[in-house]
């Protein structure tokens, strides 16, 4: 699930875009093939087909590469899918979720391991997070005008109960995937919110 930054970055053009496409898919084979320790400015330079003092101009180390392919995330033009119910939408999401994370290789699930490791590349992935979570705020919305759900919602604490299982099963567990996960998990946070477990009550003064 990508903030939007204090003020929109500038987006190269030209021969500086292309450069940046070349580093940044270099730096995602690194980081699936190889891993974090692997990761230098100079293999990734090589990888790329890069001068090394291009890469360490712009990107300075490993953590700024790590840093620029999560920003490089926020950028994408993602919106949750409408399936006409709440427990559709979260289904969905769930699936986008598992299939990010399953796919061989997983530059996700790369990039959560590496973020328990660089300080730098867990600023950037709660960056991502946080956006993505405020996008997908609008599932709730959606179900909150078509009568599914009662104002008000704390619609970050449903979003959250209904994509949990999928990182606690695949990332810490690591069991073999379920494909029924996605739609039980979701069906079950629709559930408790539709039964009030979600309800954004303001504290008693």
């Amino acid at each position: 699930m990508n903030p939007p930054p204090d003020s929109p970055r500038p987006r190269p053009g030209g021969r500086t875009a292309r450069i940046r496409d070349q580093v940044l898919e270099a730096v995602r084979a690194e980081l699936t093939e190889h891993g974090y320790d692997a990761l230098t400015v100079d293999t990734v330079a090589a990888r790329a087909g890069v001068h090394r003092t291009t890469v360490y101009r712009r990107w300075r180390d490993a953590g700024g590469l790590i840093t620029d392919v999560v920003d490089a995330a926020s950028d994408i033009d993602w919106h949750p899918r409408d399936t006409g119910s709440l427990p559709g939408d979260l289904t969905a999401l769930n699936q986008e979720i598992q299939d990010s994370l399953l796919e061989k290789p997983s530059i996700a699930a790369a990039l959560i391991a590496v973020s328990f490791r660089s300080e730098e590349a867990a600023r950037a992935l709660r960056r991502l997070w946080e956006g993505r979570y405020v996008q997908s705020e609008i599932v709730v919305e959606r179900a909150v005008r078509r009568g599914e759900l009662t104002p008000p919602i704390d619609a970050r604490a449903l979003l959250i109960a209904a994509t949990a299982p999928l990182y606690h099963q695949l990332v810490l567990l690591r069991t073999p995937p379920d494909p029924q996960l996605p739609g039980r998990a979701a069906a079950g946070a629709a559930l408790a919110a539709q039964s009030g477990a979600f309800t954004d009550s303001a504290p008693d003064l």
